[in-house]
């Protein structure tokens, strides 16, 4: 994060080491970024930058089976999920807004359904919307978005990829479960698009209720491939 100091630690939960990234004052209102499959807490470093710059605190975590925390036996999405409650726990936060980009905005998803009040304000960028039955394919088709960041991209930015196929098999699962726990969403919530060179279908994202839609035409890794855009989109939203 340039012209920020970070911090970087780890934390047990459940027997699952999480390491993540923080800055801004401990008293300032805590946002939490959840970073996509095949990536790390480092993703979010110039959208951290420009939050603590207005006044927020940052803990971006790697998630379990990337960057420096545990490789487990299996990953299931929940585990994910209780992997970041823990380490809220563990830092003492009460109350704090979410973003997550892909992977890490379906977990934020769980989040804001398991603890509603919990959590201020909610982001999803590209986050992968189950389908609702069985008969629904837009959400086998969008699960494919972790696919192309499989290969080499693994070895030189670190996590397993059994992580990712698992992400991908568990994804394309319709879950009506999902969709029945939504309304418990309290949070105001924005939804990124990445448009149509994105696999998360538009129409999905548009039918989560009470979300407000930004497309940013870029694809799927939005806050990477426009950070400015998304930048402006999103630290008004988070900070207003």
């Amino acid at each position: 994060m340039t012209g920020v100091e970070v911090s970087e630690r780890t934390v047990e939960v459940a027997g699952v080491t999480i390491r993540y990234r923080a800055a801004g004052a401990s008293g300032a209102q805590p946002v939490v970024l959840l970073h996509g499959g095949a990536s790390r807490a480092a993703t979010w470093d110039r959208l951290a930058a420009a939050l603590v710059a207005r006044g927020r605190r940052i803990v971006a975590a790697d998630l379990r089976g990337h960057g420096g925390s545990s490789r487990t036996a299996d990953y299931p999405l929940r585990g994910y999920r209780d992997d970041i409650l823990g380490l809220l726990d563990a830092l003492a936060i009460e109350r704090a807004a979410l973003v997550g980009h892909s992977l890490g905005g379906h977990v934020a998803s769980l989040l804001a359904q398991d603890q509603p009040d919990r959590f201020t304000r909610l982001v999803l960028e590209e986050p992968p919307v189950p389908s609702r039955e069985l008969s629904d394919r837009h959400g086998l088709s969008s699960a494919r978005f972790l696919l192309p960041a499989l290969g080499s991209f693994g070895t030189r930015r670190g996590y397993d990829r059994r992580a990712v196929v698992s992400a991908v098999r568990q994804l394309r699962v319709p879950d009506p479960s999902w969709w029945d726990r939504l309304p418990a969403v309290s949070a105001p919530a924005l939804l990124v698009s990445g448009g149509p060179r994105s696999h998360v279908p538009p129409q999905r994202l548009a039918e989560v209720r009470d979300g407000r839609l930004v497309t940013i035409p870029v694809g799927h890794r939005v806050h990477s491939r426009a950070p400015e855009r998304f930048r402006d989109a999103v630290v008004p939203f988070l900070t207003g």
